[in-house]
């Protein structure tokens, strides 16, 4: 500019809700990070399979981390905000309260969490349709898919729950509708978890064939009839009241919402990689392969035709990236399924209290301790007598199977901590393991051809491990 002026920063404000907590982020336009805070939220489990949460409970803890990372800014300076969140189901009644999801009848806990498993008779019926849209998720409905648990409510919760709905929200939208007063639903959410199609819209004959035939009469008011692509600006922005919540100015342009593996997975396939020595520098979008890692983990990949994968989900247009299709693999709750292991382990206590003295996380603790143990050989080769199968809550993909079960064989009687370490360490290989079945487009990069030969051993007794859980399935339920 003349006269060396030069323009006032822009900021803007991105949240990111997870499983265990919700986080924010303020960015400049350029987006460099300028400041990060967060705010664990609230999980019940009344029962095994039952996951669930507070949609009032998840927008505190939105206020909390927005008002943290907006403190000492001008704040007509803040030009936008966004939100993803995870791929839970956020239910209303017609006046916007919230409605329970539990047979308790505690309205408070009005969310159906992502990972919940209770919908598995709904699931499955639904599979046995084996109704033309299941073709866009794999050929198989997950049970962690917005119908099932839809269903489920109609048939477990009708008088305190069904009858008296209004809204059934993807956390995603529920959080955007909150922020603006607009009911709009992302194309994000409604095409990778609801069955909606970008170009066709909903499809009557799956509603009613399921069961589900009242979202059709009512022409879709329930769950969206107005749909938007990711990113686009809802309404008049930030409401008032919001505004006051979130400690920003009203009118703020907020966007249409992401799921937030597909906001990890939009980062990674649109970034920039100019300059940084990658292989992928200088090739189409499509080349690359996004892997988003937390409570679960995520490949995401995009294309620009269609292409149908049995046991991964999609393809699905402009879900992620418009006008691209997209295709996504993953294995459930394998950031959980860590934790499960160490945490339960015996020598927890005591991993607990050696990490708190070092001022260490206990994963960077155990990391250290697996260099400590690992004398002279690699460290990978600590676990040549312990495998483990990682689906503790079903398999995603490729196997699209919720019945298999986690599996752990090579035990001894001690449960020191070295026990814990190499557990620890097999757990994680497990993860890598299946990884690996779903990942065979790209640069491979090999170990020493020592450490490819243990590591092949490892995946052949992998695969052995499910198939000898089938093997034994079929045993049980023999007549």
């Amino acid at each position: 500019m003349s006269g060396g002026e030069q323009k006032p920063e822009r900021y803007y404000v991105g949240v990111d809700v997870g499983t265990g907590s919700v986080r924010a982020a303020l960015v400049d336009q350029s987006g460099v990070l300028l400041a990060f805070a967060d705010q664990p939220i609230k999980n019940w489990e009344p029962q095994f399979n039952h996951h669930e949460q507070s949609s009032e409970d998840i927008w505190a803890a939105c206020c909390v981390v927005t008002k943290k990372v907006v403190q000492g800014i001008d704040l007509n300076q803040i030009r936008g905000l966004g939100f993803d969140a995870t791929c839970s189901l956020v239910v209303l009644d017609k006046q916007f309260h919230p409605l329970p999801v539990n047979q308790e009848g505690d309205s408070h806990r009005n969310v159906i969490m992502w990972l919940d498993h209770r919908a598995v008779s709904q699931v499955n019926r639904i599979n046995e349709t084996k109704h033309s849209v299941l073709q866009y998720v794999g050929g198989v409905m997950s049970v962690e898919m917005q119908a099932p648990k839809l269903l489920w409510l109609k048939e477990n919760l009708r008088e305190i729950c069904w009858d008296k709905a209004g809204h059934f929200f993807d956390l995603p939208d529920f959080l955007s509708w909150k922020a603006t007063g607009v009911t709009a639903r992302s194309l994000c959410s409604l095409v990778c978890k609801w069955t909606y199609s970008a170009e066709k819209g909903w499809d009557d004959s799956f509603w009613k064939m399921i069961g589900l035939e009242d979202f059709v009469a009512d022409n879709y008011s329930k769950i969206g009839n107005q749909v938007l692509p990711p990113g686009a600006s809802l309404g008049n922005g930030l409401t008032p009241e919001a505004a006051r919540d979130l400690g920003l100015l009203p009118g703020i342009a907020v966007a249409a919402s992401l799921i937030d593996a597909h906001a990890g997975g939009l980062g990674v396939i649109g970034a920039d990689v100019r300059g940084h020595g990658l292989i992928c520098e200088g090739q189409p979008v499509t080349s690359r392969l996004a892997v988003i890692c937390g409570t679960s983990s995520c490949h995401m990949g995009i294309s620009k035709d269609p292409i149908f994968v049995p046991g991964v989900w999609g393809p699905y247009f402009s879900a992620m990236v418009p006008g691209f299709w997209l295709n996504e693999g993953g294995q459930s709750v394998t950031g959980k399924l860590i934790d499960h292991m160490v945490q339960g382990h015996a020598a927890f206590p005591e991993l607990q209290v050696k990490a708190t003295a070092r001022c260490q996380s206990i994963y960077a603790y155990l990391n250290s301790h697996l260099d400590l143990i690992k004398k002279a050989q690699p460290v990978g080769f600590l676990t040549v007598d312990l495998h483990v199968w990682p689906d503790f809550h079903g398999n995603r993909s490729p196997l699209a199977d919720l019945t298999l079960k986690g599996m752990v064989t090579g035990l001894k009687l001690s449960q020191d901590l070295d026990d814990l370490a190499i557990l620890y360490l097999a757990t994680v290989q497990a993860i890598a393991e299946a990884m690996a079945k779903m990942s065979k487009v790209g640069k491979v990069v090999f170990p020493r051809l020592q450490d490819k030969k243990y590591y092949d051993k490892k995946y052949q007794v992998f695969l052995k491990l499910v198939e000898h859980q089938k093997e034994y399935l079929a045993i049980m339920n023999d007549d």
